[in-house]
């Protein structure tokens, strides 16, 4: 379901003027994986650039089976983009806001979720 608004996302993050844009797409370089120990999938994220020196990490956040895999990659995601002085963006198709914004407040993670 993701795919569908990694478009919408794209079109978000060039408009908002990110640099060194990296998706995870055909037609983009994409961002770097990385993998916790014990688990064989690698967490990818959806879209990574720069913005104001800062690296930031944008996923697209859809309600999910595997919500614990979400909290995780979000986790992972918040934590790496603190270290290299950017944001971790959720960014939530129509719909999908309320169950980010849950997630985000139950799990306490530094993240700042935007429509699209």
């Amino acid at each position: 379901m993701e795919e569908q608004y990694l478009d919408q996302a794209i079109d978000w993050v060039k408009k908002r003027g990110f640099s060194n844009i990296k998706a995870n797409r055909e037609d983009f370089e994409p961002p770097a994986s990385f993998t916790k120990p014990g688990e064989e999938e690698p967490y990818v994220p959806n879209i990574t650039g720069l913005r104001t020196g800062g690296k930031c990490y944008i996923e697209v956040a859809v309600k999910t089976d595997d919500i614990q895999r979400s909290i995780s990659k979000w986790k992972l995601l918040s934590t790496l983009a603190a270290r290299k002085g950017g944001k971790l963006y959720l960014l939530a198709p129509r719909g999908h806001k309320t169950f980010a914004e849950s997630v985000v407040k139950e799990h306490n993670l530094n993240a700042e979720i935007k429509s699209i």
